[in-house]
């Protein structure tokens, strides 16, 4: 459906999409970096762990979407604009820019970690640990020791219901008002499944901009560009068949 005079410009959108995105990176990334294994002084653990990362991510797209949702749809994820597109609600002239800014606000939220985490005397990113600064990775790099087909199938399904459960939320006969709240849930269940499969990812941008500071998680981001992708799709072309709304 074309713009009216009163819709988002493409400025606008594309700013909240940045802004979405690098609060979701900062956010849910920065949470595992600095809070989930935290040790005080006297070695007392006061970590967050994985149940406090995946709220921390579900937190990010609740206040995000809340924030600038109404301005660009609240996406912050190139899996989502993929399956949002191929659902039929997003024209094609947002998909490519969007999927950039989206990489650019992940990228610019790494880079801020970074220097961050950089301020610590023994900072390292161990590029042999399971999820260091945050990465994606399968068999060595999997936090639960799982080989390439288990990461391939949980990033796949996990996208594919992520997007269910945005189209089912946004759709224009849901309640109005709760869809942030029913995103950002179940990206916090998804991160509850996935962390001791992949380190979660469901979110290519947000696999890329961690990546970028570790050369073994760069040399398998391709994964969770791909997975991500295909759980999109057949999230968006198979709700456009079965529960868009009949003319």
């Amino acid at each position: 459906m074309p713009d009216t005079p009163a819709s988002p410009t493409l400025l606008s959108r594309l700013a909240a999409e940045f802004v979405g995105t690098f609060w979701l990176v900062f956010g849910g990334c920065g949470a595992a970096i600095f809070a989930a294994g935290f040790l005080d002084a006297d070695g007392t653990h006061l970590g967050i762990g994985f149940l406090g990362v995946a709220l921390a991510f579900g937190l990010t797209v609740v206040t995000g979407a809340y924030a600038v949702g109404h301005i660009s749809g609240g996406h912050f994820n190139p899996a989502v604009t993929f399956g949002v597109f191929l659902s039929g609600r997003l024209e094609s002239r947002f998909v490519l820019p969007y999927i950039g800014t989206q990489i650019v606000g992940g990228l610019l939220a790494a880079l801020a970690l970074f220097v961050i985490a950089s301020g610590q005397a023994d900072f390292a990113i161990d590029p042999a640990a399971a999820g260091s600064f945050a990465t994606n990775g399968y068999g060595d790099l999997s936090p639960g020791g799982y080989n390439l087909l288990s990461a391939l199938l949980i990033e796949v399904i996990l996208t594919a219901v992520f997007l269910w459960v945005i189209l089912g939320a946004t759709d224009g006969r849901a309640p109005v008002g709760f869809a942030p709240l029913a995103i950002g849930l179940s990206l916090t269940l998804i991160h509850l499944v996935a962390i001791p499969v992949t380190n979660t990812s469901v979110n290519p941008a947000r696999s890329i901009a961690v990546a970028v500071f570790n050369p073994a998680a760069l040399a398998q981001v391709w994964l969770f560009i791909v997975a991500p992708l295909i759980g999109a799709a057949i999230a968006g072309l198979s709700y456009k068949v079965l529960f868009a709304p009949k003319s």
